[in-house]
């Protein structure tokens, strides 16, 4: 960091305070990300246990209601049922197949910056006269 006036601080000084910053930023964000990814994992949790559920009824449904009947009606209530059941199952996939990962991404590449050293270059006197 170059800062473009003159500070009563010494450059170590206000290397070591920008430096707390930039961690403390990180941290914050990292752990901002952390608790996220908990929060998607529970929602995905609980989505699947809901999922599960529903898909399950719909096939026992299907299964009770239109029992063995070869009818075109019945088979397309069969298929339309199952179907439902899988849809269910769409948004807890999403979250346990693609979701968490990019979330965890973000909270390692926040740690990762929290680590990072800073610098801070004030111009000195005799260039400021």
């Amino acid at each position: 960091m170059h800062l473009a006036e003159l500070q009563s601080d010494s450059d170590a000084e206000l290397s070591a305070l920008v430096g707390e910053a930039v961690r403390n930023h990180f941290l914050y964000r990292s752990a901002r990300k952390r608790r996220e990814l908990r929060a998607l994992l529970r929602r995905g949790r609980l989505s699947l246990a809901i999922g599960l559920a529903f898909s399950g009824a719909c096939i026992a449904i299907a299964n009770l209601v239109v029992g063995n009947s070869d009818s075109p009606l019945s088979a397309i209530a069969r298929e339309s049922l199952v179907i439902g059941g899988w849809v269910a199952m769409w948004r807890p996939l999403e979250i346990f197949l693609y979701d968490w990962w990019v979330v965890r991404r973000w909270q390692l590449e926040y740690a990762r910056l929290a680590e990072m050293s800073a610098r801070v270059i004030s111009p000195t006197r005799s260039a400021a006269s």
